[in-house]
């Protein structure tokens, strides 16, 4: 009877330690929490900075949340293109990084930012968005008007080329007459002032465009260059260092409101983390891609000191006049200036 009674208590025990188990699990299940975050490009680390910044963020949320908080990847805006993504992150508790084609809409005081020949290598650029006060301020204005965080600016892929398959470009005289595909408005304010002609054209078009010659040209650091295949319909490119290529992070308040303090430090933590991760690898690889673009035929030219400040000269007037056309104040113009040190 005794052991009868010992093997019946043991096996409340069992039930009782497995059922505890249960409630545990049930419990945490509750506490986790799944965050979507959503993004352009294809998921592949090494043709896609962003997929890169987002994978290295999923692991460093989980790792510094012990899995109380899970980022649910959406690449390839599977959620929808830049407006509507922007919609959702501003709407629903979740995460989006978005280029300048989602922001501008809501902010388009964005495009200070990307004034050409603004910043001189990587180091100016990061400086600028980590320390600058017009970005501070941009910040503190975005949310006011959206309601919306800019948490990060992410890296993609370095500065922006020149390319085009007619001949070498080492000065604005050299755009006279070409026809360049252009991502939005303020492109076509660029190459208008260099004597081209600028068409917005989908990136998703634009390898046809340039094989058909819609365009002779386009602009975009290397990554995109090889991610896009356009090594094959492009034979000059020249670096340079037009615009800094990068995106932005965007997160939803009632999402950022409803974390406790301690998750909400862990995340925030794990974005610079994975920012910084995403800064070494895309400044690494810009040389090695460099060369197989060189290596797949592309004639590549390196400007001259004085040659930059030539483009500089004439392409930044024609952009401040279009961000004046578009009824960007001055103020936001100038804090950016100041920011890296000249004026107008």
């Amino acid at each position: 009877m005794t052991v009868i009674n010992q093997v019946l208590g043991k096996t409340r025990l069992f039930k009782a330690m497995a059922l505890g188990a249960a409630i545990s699990s049930m419990s945490f299940a509750i506490q986790a929490q799944t965050i979507n975050l959503s993004y352009n490009g294809a998921a592949d680390v090494d043709k896609n900075a962003v997929h890169l910044f987002a994978t290295n963020l999923q692991k460093l949320v989980d790792q510094k949340t012990n899995g109380e908080l899970t980022l649910k990847l959406y690449p390839n805006s599977m959620l929808g293109e830049e407006e509507e993504r922007m919609e959702q992150v501003l709407n629903t508790p979740s995460l989006n990084v978005a280029s300048f084609g989602g922001v501008s809409p809501l902010f388009p005081e964005i495009f200070v930012s990307a004034i050409p020949f603004l910043f001189s290598d990587f180091d100016q650029a990061r400086q600028f968005f980590d320390e600058g006060s017009y970005w501070k301020a941009v910040q503190s204005e975005f949310y006011k008007r959206t309601g919306g965080h800019l948490m990060a600016v992410v890296e993609e892929g370095g500065f922006l080329a020149f390319t085009n398959n007619k001949h070498p470009i080492k000065s604005p005289k050299d755009f006279e007459g070409l026809r360049y595909r252009a991502m939005d408005k303020s492109q076509v304010a660029l190459y208008n002032a260099f004597g081209a002609s600028g068409t917005p054209i989908p990136w998703t078009e634009v390898y046809l465009a340039l094989k058909t010659g819609v365009a002779d040209g386009q602009m975009n650091p290397p990554m995109y260059i090889i991610l896009g295949s356009l090594f094959e319909v492009q034979k000059y490119a020249t670096l340079a260092n037009i615009q800094y290529s990068d995106q932005f992070l965007v997160g939803n308040d009632e999402l950022l409101k409803s974390l406790s303090a301690k998750d909400k430090a862990a995340l925030l933590e794990a974005v610079k983390e994975a920012n910084d991760i995403n800064r070494k690898a895309v400044q690494s690889q810009v040389e090695s891609r460099i060369a197989f673009l060189e290596e797949k035929g592309m004639e590549v030219y390196r400007p001259t000191a004085a040659e930059l400040e030539e483009f500089r000269t004439v392409g930044q007037p024609s952009y401040f006049k279009w961000l004046e056309e578009e009824g960007i104040d001055q103020k936001w113009v100038d804090l950016a200036l100041k920011d890296v040190g000249f004026k107008k």
